[in-house]
C-alpha cells in the first residue's frame, strides 16, 4: 500500500511540475509575432526613433506576457476593423473634397485613401502560424 501511494505521489509531482512548461509554451504564431516586433525594434533603435522603440518594447512585453492564438486572433480582427473604419472615413472625406471641387484637396485625399486601402490589405493578410 505504501509503495502504491509513493508511486502515485511521484506521478502526481511529475505531472504538476511539468504541466506549467506545457501550458506556457507559446504558439508558432506568437513566435512569429515576437520575431516581427524584435526586427522592428532593432530597426527603430538603429535609426534613433526613440518613441517608436519604446512602443515596440511595450508591445514585446505584452506579447511575452499575453500571447496566445486567441489573443492574436482578437488583435488581428481589431486591426482589420480599425483599417476598414479608416478606409470608410477617408472615402467620406474624398467625397467631400470632390463635392467642393478643389483638385488639390481631391488629390491629397485620394492619396490618403490609397494609403488606408494598402493598410487594410496588409491587415487582412492571414496570420503566420
Amino acid at each position: 500500500m505504501k509503495s502504491i501511494a509513493t508511486v502515485l505521489f511521484g506521478a502526481w509531482a511529475v505531472l504538476v511540475l511539468t504541466l506549467p512548461a506545457f501550458a506556457a509554451e507559446p504558439s508558432s504564431a506568437c513566435h512569429a509575432k515576437r520575431r516581427n516586433i524584435e526586427a522592428q525594434l532593432t530597426n527603430a533603435t538603429e535609426n534613433g526613433r526613440k518613441q517608436e522603440a519604446a512602443g515596440l518594447r511595450k508591445a514585446l512585453r505584452a506579447n511575452e506576457a499575453n500571447c496566445t492564438d486567441e489573443w492574436l486572433d482578437k488583435e488581428h480582427s481589431r486591426k482589420i476593423l480599425e483599417a476598414r473604419q479608416k478606409v470608410a472615413e477617408r472615402e467620406a472625406r474624398l467625397r467631400e473634397a470632390e463635392q467642393k471641387g478643389d483638385p488639390k484637396k481631391v488629390a491629397e485625399r485620394q492619396a490618403r485613401l490609397e494609403a488606408a486601402r494598402r493598410e487594410l490589405s496588409e491587415a487582412e493578410q492571414p496570420l503566420e502560424r
